[in-house]
């Protein structure tokens, strides 16, 4: 699932004549375009879609909403890593070893 996910502008670039900013997602932190939000300032927070800040949004919302998502568990799902959510769901054992000794029996087995 994608989300439209609420960050906070922590730094302003450009990258190949696009401006970019550095957003923070209650920890997780990103490289966001700001094509759709050229005025957006350091300290602001904006909604964040596919990487491209979407919309700009007061402090308490951002704060309310990325509390809710971490609740229920959508920030890991928007920005966990897919290998370890593909091996907690049953895939191949994580972390990925060349150690037979790391590999759980079941997994050996296959």
């Amino acid at each position: 699932m994608c989300l439209a996910v609420p960050g906070r502008v922590i730094d302003i670039g450009e990258q190949d004549g696009t401006r970019m900013a550095t957003v923070d997602f209650g920890g997780v932190v990103k490289e966001v375009c700001l094509e759709y939000l050229p005025d957006l300032q350091v300290g602001e927070y904006a909604i964040v879609h596919v990487g491209f800040a979407l919309q700009r949004l007061d402090e308490e919302s951002a704060r309310k909403t990325l509390e809710l998502f971490a609740e229920l568990g959508m920030l890991q799902e928007e920005f966990g890593d897919p290998w370890e959510t593909a091996a907690e769901a049953g895939g191949a054992p994580w972390p990925f070893t060349d150690d037979p000794e790391d590999v759980p029996q079941e997994a050996a087995q296959q």
